[in-house]
């Protein structure tokens, strides 16, 4: 199995598929993963296979090598389109999440104000105030869904925690209008079980929920780096854009990458 972990606390800038020239920002650890979801996507693999290392960076540990990296960028006449907190796991679940939020807000002010600040999550800890806020306050909350049924989310997310549908959906509900959704759309089998989110049943329920919770922008994409979980499949592009139309029709911006 090939995984990918993120070494550094701010690499790139690299090209995303969905946020164009992105300097990424890791708070997890170095050499392992930290997450509450345990994917069968993961590109960072599963979280058995990443806990030699359970050190967290400090806040000012980030600051300043951010602060070192846009500097860098700055003086050297290049450009970055956003400042992107992923990394190895889930990024709210640094104690000091909020703060470093404050921090690249100040840094991208200061060197690249045209620039954006996202954050890819799965919504497990919105319910966390100062999480909350702190989402709140950057230019895209990319939050993750991948399925309006619980047992499915069970299935290819894994969450490492008692998972509930409609906890998250009122979550979101200061969310409206102001995050991107994010749903990750593949099929296949793991473990003796098929696993897929296109079926009909699946993305009719699926487009009702992101009618239901009003997101901004609604960004689907699919399978592109090796998976810990073997047996998964790639969904078309053509796939996903029929899966969108419905709500294209209504009016959301939605974006697909293959």
């Amino acid at each position: 199995m090939s995984t990918i972990l993120f070494n550094e606390i701010v690499f790139g800038p690299i090209h995303s598929r969905r946020l164009g020239s992105s300097l990424g920002v890791n708070l997890l650890p170095r050499y392992g993963k930290w997450c509450n979801f345990d994917c069968l996507y993961c590109e960072c693999g599963f979280n058995a296979d990443g806990k030699s290392d359970k050190s967290l960076p400090k806040a000012a540990d980030v600051k300043a090598a951010l602060e070192d990296k846009l500097s860098t960028i700055h003086k050297e006449g290049g450009n970055i389109d956003t400042i992107t907190f992923s990394g190895n796991g889930e990024p709210t679940m640094h104690p000091d999440f909020p703060a470093i939020i404050d921090y690249a807000l100040e840094l991208r002010n200061r060197f690249f104000p045209n620039a954006k600040v996202s954050v890819l999550s799965n919504a497990s800890r919105i319910g966390v105030p100062d999480v909350a806020d702190a989402l709140l306050k950057v230019d895209n909350a990319i939050l993750k869904i991948d399925s309006a049924f619980e047992e499915t989310t069970m299935q290819i997310d894994r969450p490492q925690f008692h998972y509930s549908l409609e906890n998250l959906k009122k979550g979101l509900n200061m969310f409206r209008g102001k995050f991107v959704l994010q749903t990750m759309f593949l099929r296949g089998e793991y473990n003796g079980a098929v696993v897929d989110n296109t079926t009909e049943r699946e993305v009719s329920a699926w487009q009702k929920l992101a009618e239901e919770i009003e997101p901004r922008e609604i960004m689907v994409y699919t399978i592109d780096r090796e998976t810990p979980a073997h047996n998964l499949e790639k969904v078309s592009v053509a796939e996903m854009e029929e899966f969108t139309a419905p709500l294209v029709k209504k009016g959301y911006k939605v974006s697909v990458s293959g």
